[in-house]
């Protein structure tokens, strides 16, 4: 029996070794990574305008069926204040609504003990998606889809207070 000289070996033995390594993680090279992908982890839809980001933009809708109160972030990353025009329908007309957000600083509303944003004859189903746009300065506006929940579950207590209509 002929054996093998320790250098052969040991060549070998790399080669073994390089070989079941890559095997091994050479998934890593053709699978992206979840964690780069990018997406919104909440129930809400995202945007952003100049340097101001709407967060978790959801619609609640109230226990008449026709007024939503709308939940959102807008946080203002700039270094100048911005006032920011929130636009949706209300009985098919246009209805504006303008939030004053300081730099460097994050407003929200619509969730408990905070100003809600109340929207009359919505004109949207629930489960539907409503058309906001959001605009401020000279900064080019976005329009976001929506969606429309029930004030039930997370959102309890959330929906349109009938008072403010």
């Amino acid at each position: 029996m002929k054996t093998r000289n320790p250098l052969a070996r040991a060549a070998a033995s790399v080669v073994i070794a390089a070989a079941l390594l890559a095997g091994t993680a050479g998934c890593t090279f053709v699978t992206p990574q979840a964690t780069l992908i990018e997406y919104n982890p909440g129930n809400g839809v995202a945007g952003q305008v100049g340097s101001v980001e709407l967060r978790n933009v959801v619609a609640i809708s109230g226990d008449d069926g026709k007024t939503v109160s709308l939940l959102i972030t807008l946080i203002n990353s700039g270094t100048d204040d911005a006032t920011v025009q929130l636009q949706f329908e209300s009985g098919g007309e246009p209805l504006n609504d303008l939030k004053a957000v300081k730099a460097g600083e994050a407003l929200a509303f619509g969730n408990k003990g905070e100003e809600q944003i109340v929207i009359p004859n919505a004109g949207v189903e629930l489960g539907g998606l409503m058309p906001v746009y959001a605009q401020y300065g000279d900064n080019a506006g976005v329009q976001l889809m929506v969606p429309v929940l029930g004030a039930d579950g997370i959102y309890d207590g959330l929906g349109a207070d009938p008072v403010s209509n």
